[in-house]
């Protein structure tokens, strides 16, 4: 807590220096008020480039970047809240063409099993920024950020650009290879009032949610809102369940014309209990239901000692099938202050400073390494943490016909790590209880503890051209520069199965990744759009022996050392173009796409789950191509129709040669992503009554890089219904929602490639997805 303590003394400092001059612009909002400065055309095109469309068809669910140089894709408010409360906004994403969300419960809430990708591309390959704010790469074990969940309340998003092909270049992200997702805060309200939310539901859901928007406070429009979530929610097999808190405090202060102070914090908590981690071998021999012991000690102590339940007779690995438990806690801190400053019409000087601090832990209870005392099992303890800030700095300039937009941004982080071994009772003299209640104190071996520390810089230039009045060519380039060097503070090669930990500086680097696009307004409604980019990816942290990320410091030193000469940052080039027509009856996207991919880093696991033997290497290139339709209809007033397909064929390049062999995986399909995709929305709203029906098809996906093993596709669908009374005694807004989750009550796999994947077999690397659940909500504000 002192680190987490100086860093917020550190952001106060910086918000009181520049007190004076924020009191100053905020006076002279008082004699201004009635002046109001146009937005740039440039930075508008690029925060919001869907208005058109919303005001044309306010009912439409997604809005395709109108506009805009490159695939954009807009969900709005509506959209967000067509879902349960509470639902992750990368869940929402799921219903876009060429992505794909999957996750083991019906809320997106279990972060081990949120798994996103876009095109081929990975979560940890994609940009992730919030009000700008770096995210990081929404992994489990993030070391530069923290899921979207934990960053803000569903509930207080206001929209999320996607980029599917490519992110600008001003997103503050070192790893988007492929497109980016940016979510943006609303902003608080200008009339006073207080919502409260009540969401209930299967597996003994619930969740509260409470909002106050204190309205407008002076005549210069300051004002801010304060909100509060709890949810609660017990797993759906097994036992165990997922707690979280979180408190979102957001303040504005407008300045002269549309320029504006605004500050925003967020505070999180959660406790989680894991999902059993499945292979085929276990889905077909002990059945999708398989869970941990949990709370049952002794059944976990007999199975450490060899004697397993009946079920698990035919099971090819029942000991990495037998663990008591594995849970995860988390505190974060985040916090930003964004100064967005308008001199006359033609400049544009924003700058948002942040920062943030994450600790906690997580458990896994081990069959695999005994106690000092005689037991046949202990408690693995993982120990995260981070601290980073930063800043970010651009200026806009339009004249004539260009919009020239440039700056900067710069992190230093801080991420440590550690792993050890507690000690478990005897049987008969205790049990390992609940292990979300805190740290375990008997702790008796220090696997390894180990810092890494990371400087970060890039600076971006681009413009924009407008060519002839429907004809606009943006150009431009980011420079990108990342230093991390890890120590390892503290080892014991006992418990890394005898190996020395990583420990080594790694550098990214390079000064000209370029981007090209360009938008032609060929007809009334009708558009092209071509974009072509370079794109680096600096090299994911984590500590030895992990399986959470693709990062070269999981290895021991003696395959770090002899793969870091040799190793290289992801790169690939981008290719989109295509065709949109928007139109308030209908709007459509044609989108076709090539990746070329280079030194791709893959996880090589063997081993138990628990204790794998990985290592990191590039295995070359990747070629991907592929094609999204999406059309979204308004035949009558109220009611909308979305279908997209899409069809992705992502290949490696070449064979790739091992300690074992040659692995012949070229021509081979990358596995975890289907090659086809379908997904559906039928939307109705009448006066107050709405109703929704979405599905989603996803083919096939491949568990090895072989393709020797898959899991099949399936079709999943989802309904909901509510109705908002206007006003119900000092109530108003009153809106009940009901809604159904896997309404067919579909068996199947959900998240893949949980630990990284093998070259040929079956692997414990997948999890299944949540069977039918229902949920109501009630909201009222007064």
């Amino acid at each position: 807590m002192n680190r987490l303590s100086y860093l917020w003394c550190s952001t106060l400092v910086s918000a009181l220096v520049l007190s004076p001059w924020i009191q100053a612009l905020a006076e002279s909002a008082d004699t201004q008020a009635g002046k109001q400065t146009p937005h740039l055309q440039g930075a508008k095109s690029r925060s919001t480039p869907t208005n058109a469309i919303q005001q044309m068809a306010p009912e439409t669910i997604y809005a395709f970047g109108h506009g805009s140089t490159r695939q954009m894709t807009s969900l709005s408010r509506v959209q967000m809240e067509r879902s349960v409360p509470g639902t992750s906004p990368l869940k929402v994403l799921n219903q876009l063409p060429g992505v794909m969300y999957q996750s083991a419960d019906p809320f997106g809430a279990y972060e081990w099993s949120s798994s996103l990708y876009m095109r081929g591309f990975s979560q940890g390959q994609l940009g992730f920024t919030l009000d700008g704010v770096p995210l990081g790469d929404q992994q489990f074990n993030n070391s530069n950020g923290l899921s979207i969940t934990r960053a803000i309340s569903s509930d207080n998003i206001g929209r999320t650009d996607v980029s599917q092909g490519a992110g600008a270049l001003d997103v503050a992200s070192t790893n988007n290879l492929g497109g980016a997702v940016q979510f943006y805060s609303a902003d608080p309200s200008h009339k006073r009032e207080t919502t409260v939310e009540q969401t209930f539901g299967s597996n003994s859901t619930f969740r509260t949610f409470v909002r106050v928007n204190s309205g407008d406070l002076n005549k210069t429009g300051t004002r801010f809102y304060a909100s509060y979530a709890r949810t609660s929610l017990n797993l759906w097999k097994g036992s165990g369940y997922n707690y979280s808190d979180q408190v979102n405090f957001k303040i504005v202060q407008p300045l002269h014309g549309e320029s504006s102070i605004k500050a925003f914090f967020d505070w999180s908590s959660l406790q989680q209990y894991d999902y059993q981690n499945m292979s085929l071998n276990y889905l077909k021999n002990i059945g999708p239901n398989l869970s941990n012991f949990y709370p049952d000690y002794g059944a976990a102590y007999a199975a450490a000692e060899g004697h397993y339940p009946a079920s698990y007779g035919s099971a090819s690995d029942p000991k990495d099938a037998s663990y008591y438990a594995g849970t995860a806690n988390r505190t974060d801190y985040l916090g930003g202050l964004t100064i967005d400053q308008y001199f006359g019409h033609q400049v544009e000087w924003k700058t948002t400073l942040y920062g943030h601090g994450n600790g906690g832990y997580s458990t896994w209870v081990s069959p695999y390494t005994p106690s000092p005392n005689g037991a046949p099992l202990s408690t693995r303890v993982q120990n995260p943490n981070i601290l980073r800030g930063g800043f970010l700095s651009a200026v806009t300039y339009k004249t004539g016909r260009n919009t020239f937009n440039s700056g900067v941004w710069y992190e230093i982080g801080q991420f440590t790590e550690s792993r050890a071994f507690a000690e478990a009772p005897l049987l008969g003299q205790g049990t390992l209880g609940n292990l979300t209640n805190g740290y375990p104190s008997n702790i008796f071996a220090t696997a390894w503890n180990e810092r890494f520390l990371t400087n970060t810089f890039q600076f971006h230039m681009q413009d924009s051209y407008r060519i002839l009045h429907n004809l606009t060519v943006q150009a431009g380039f980011r420079s990108m520069l990342v230093v991390e060097k890890n120590d390892v503070l503290e080892q014991n090669p006992k418990y890394n199965a005898g190996n020395i930990a990583a420990q080594g500086s790694l550098t990214s680097s390079d000064a000209f990744l370029p981007q090209v696009s360009v938008n032609w307004r060929f007809l009334p409604r009708n558009e092209l759009f071509f974009d072509v980019s370079h794109n680096m990816r600096a090299y994911p942290e984590d500590g030895y022996g992990t399986n959470a990320s693709i990062t070269p410091w999981s290895a021991n030193q003696a395959q770090f050392n002899a793969t870091a000469k040799g190793l290289r940052p992801e790169t690939d080039w981008v290719y989109e173009g295509g065709y949109r027509y928007t139109s308030s009856f209908v709007s459509a996207l044609l989108s076709l796409y090539r990746v070329n991919f280079s030194n791709r880093l893959q996880l090589i696991s063997t081993g138990p789950i628990i204790n794998p033997i990985t290592a990191v290497q590039n295995v070359g290139g990747v070629t991907s191509n592929g094609v999204e339709g999406s059309v979204t209809l308004h035949p009558i007033n109220g009611l909308t129709i979305f279908n997209s397909v899409s069809y992705n064929h992502s290949t490696y390049d070449q064979n790739v040669a091992t300690s074992s062999g040659l692995e012949r995986i070229k021509g081979k399909l990358i596995p975890n992503y289907p090659s086809f995709m379908y997904k559906g929305v039928i939307a109705y709203n009448y006066r107050n009554f709405g109703a929704h029906l979405d599905g989603n098809y996803i083919s096939r996906r491949y568990l090895t890089y072989m393709n020797d093993e898959h899991v099949p596709g399936y079709f999943l669908a989802n309904f909901g219904i509510s109705y908002t009374f206007p006003k119900l005694s000092v109530f108003h807004d009153v809106k009940a929602s009901f809604d159904i989750y896997n309404l067919f009550n579909k068996t199947y796999v959900a998240t893949t490639g949980t630990v990284g994947n093998v070259f040929t077999g079956d692997d414990q690397n997948f999890l299944m997805g949540a069977p039918r659940q229902m949920f109501g909500s009630i909201r009222a504000s007064f």
